[in-house]
């Protein structure tokens, strides 16, 4: 278990190569690294940057972070995870050569919804709420406390999962995120 944010409890799933916890978490995204689930693509990949604590039913999670985004699907933001087939994942993904909010929700198959951010933003919040069989995906940019409503999803009541920060590269070469609070509460 590593000491972070204040708190013990937690840990990696596919850590990265580079990343310190000293004042935050910083990392460099490994290159090849993405969390995604057949739709589409027709691929699976469970092999984004995880770093997060293990809470059971009800919480709270809150991410803020900031990335030099520079190639094709970089990524990073929040996670909640029960396992490989099932998570929500939101953040900024760089598409198409553009800044844009995302969030990814998985229930055996992936579905993605994008909001054109419109340019880069200095420091992102997410937070992802999670009462009875709902998340609720909030954000705010630059400093903004997050109250703008992206996304209400299913998710399985009950079962616990790990909360916290991900990050990942899928075709680019890796890239540097900053995540200056990563705060996960059972609630």
């Amino acid at each position: 278990m590593i000491m972070a944010f204040g708190e013990t409890g937690w840990h990696w799933l596919n850590p990265p190569r580079e990343w310190t916890a000293d004042d935050g978490l910083s990392l460099i995204c490994d290159p090849a690294t993405d969390m995604w689930r057949r739709t589409h693509y027709g691929y699976t990949y469970d092999s984004a940057h995880m770093f997060g604590r293990t809470l059971p039913g009800d919480l709270k999670l809150t991410v803020t972070f900031a990335g030099d985004y520079a190639e094709q699907y970089d990524q990073a933001g929040a996670l909640l995870r029960i396992d490989e087939h099932q998570w929500i994942k939101a953040g900024v993904e760089y598409v198409d050569g553009g800044f844009h909010l995302s969030t990814v929700v998985t229930r055996e198959f992936s579905d993605w919804s994008v909001l054109p951010l419109g340019r880069a933003a200095d420091r992102v919040t997410f937070t992802l709420e999670r009462a009875g069989d709902a998340v609720t995906v909030r954000y705010g940019l630059d400093g903004d406390p997050p109250e703008t409503l992206l996304r209400l999803a299913y998710f399985p009541p009950g079962r616990p999962v790990m909360a916290g920060a991900m990050a990942a590269a899928p075709v680019g070469k890796g890239f540097a995120v900053r995540f200056g609070e990563v705060r996960a509460e059972a609630g």
